[in-house]
């Protein structure tokens, strides 16, 4: 056997990275592998731990439930700062990482096939088509994961030998909405067996989804949540930040990023995350793509007379100018994954004077911040936020001025 070498840092995937380059999987900080004909062997540091789960490392879900929550923050905010590296950018102040508890997952895509007769039902394996059958999971609330063992049971007579089923669950302040994809609800059985699903388990609502669309087969309460103290109807299966907890510290960076702006545009706005919160004490603008979802903001806002204006607008093709930028105060963006390219050089070329970005991708976040810095903006401070727990996906709130 080799001489034994030291994990030095976590790649983004969550490998352990050897000082020589070598990638070794479940490797935490601080560990000593020992290289043989069969594999790595690890000899465990002070920064690993027992996973707590049964299905690590299968379950892709997770990449990183052997290390502690510290050697896990580290992780999160190494993600960032090495990203901005890369185009010469160094934040200002860093504040603590934001870290989610477990069992705190309040949305959740899981998958399900039948084949032999046995319906699986769960997450993909890690980089693979291959369903684990979830049996445990210590990342999603308990009122999610109670009703995986009944939709097991559900899915195993209305879905066809050699079929696929999707499933999407939502924790609203209502009760649990269910989105089922490739489930029929056409016959009078079927709908029975959907209906009595949704009573025996005191579901909000459930909706299936086909080719014509999202049907609801059952709504005995509207889904809602309260954002900035105003409740918002949910369409089905509505993006919502992960947890509780990660939403309400991307809310307080972000007002506390905004200020004291009396004029504010929210891009990418969804229903309403931060353009809620934020009209307590400004005036906002608020814009998104998504069409339910600025129609549910906009609902919200004309019972409850926020000052907010929701604006649906696909902000790739047709980003808000600068001139149309001039007349806020702050700018906030939380675009997806692919990030705000043509948004951001919008933004650059404008006279705003602060820009709030939210981002769940470092990589795509430090193209648009070098974009930003180009222009004359520097990072003043940035918010780490690991809502995604023990997994690979990071989250941030930064603040840029000049």
């Amino acid at each position: 056997m080799s001489e034994a070498v030291s994990i030095v840092r976590l790649a983004a995937r969550g490998d352990g990275v050897t000082a020589d380059g070598r990638f070794v999987l479940g490797a935490a900080v601080g560990d000593l592998v020992r290289f043989d004909a069969a594999g790595p062997v690890i000899e465990p540091g002070p920064g690993h731990v027992v996973p707590p789960c049964r299905h690590y490392p299968e379950c892709g879900g997770c990449q990183l439930q052997h290390v502690t929550d510290d050697a896990y923050c580290s992780f999160v905010v190494d993600r960032i700062l090495g990203a901005l590296a890369h185009v010469g950018i160094t934040p200002e102040n860093v504040a603590p990482v934001s870290l989610s508890p477990p069992k705190s997952r309040r949305r959740a895509s899981l998958r399900a096939v039948k084949r032999g007769g046995k319906l699986t039902l769960g997450f993909n394996a890690d980089s693979s088509h291959r369903i684990i059958d979830v049996q445990q999971c210590e990342v999603l609330a308990p009122e999610l994961f109670a009703l995986v063992s009944p939709l097991r049971a559900l899915l195993g007579k209305a879905v066809a030998e050699g079929q696929g089923a999707g499933v999407t669950l939502t924790m609203s302040d209502t009760g649990v909405d269910v989105l089922l994809a490739n489930v029929a609800a056409e016959t009078l059985k079927q709908i029975e067996r959907l209906t009595d699903f949704a009573t025996a388990h005191d579901l909000a609502q459930l909706s299936i989804e086909g080719a014509h669309g999202v049907e609801t087969v059952a709504m005995p309460r509207i889904p809602m949540l309260a954002m900035g103290g105003v409740p918002v109807a949910l369409p089905p299966a509505p993006f919502l930040q992960a947890t509780r907890e990660g939403e309400a510290a991307l809310v307080a960076a972000v007002l506390a990023a905004v200020g004291g702006a009396s004029r504010v545009a929210d891009l990418f706005c969804g229903l309403g995350t931060f353009a809620l919160p934020l009209s307590v004490r400004a005036k906002v603008v608020a814009v998104d793509a998504a069409g339910p979802a600025v129609e549910a903001l906009e609902a919200a806002v004309r019972q409850y007379r926020r000052p907010i204006t929701a604006v649906q607008r696909d902000l790739f093709r047709r980003p808000v100018t600068a001139a149309e930028l001039n007349v806020f105060d702050a700018v906030v963006f939380d675009p997806p994954r692919a990030g705000a390219q043509a948004q951001s050089a919008m933004l650059a070329a404008s006279k705003v004077p602060v820009v709030v970005a939210v981002s769940c991708n470092p990589g795509t976040f430090a193209r648009d911040a070098e974009t930003l810095k180009k222009a004359g903006y520097r990072l003043e401070m940035l918010w780490p936020v690991a809502q995604f727990r023990w997994s690979t996906h990071v989250e941030l709130v930064a603040r840029f001025v000049r």
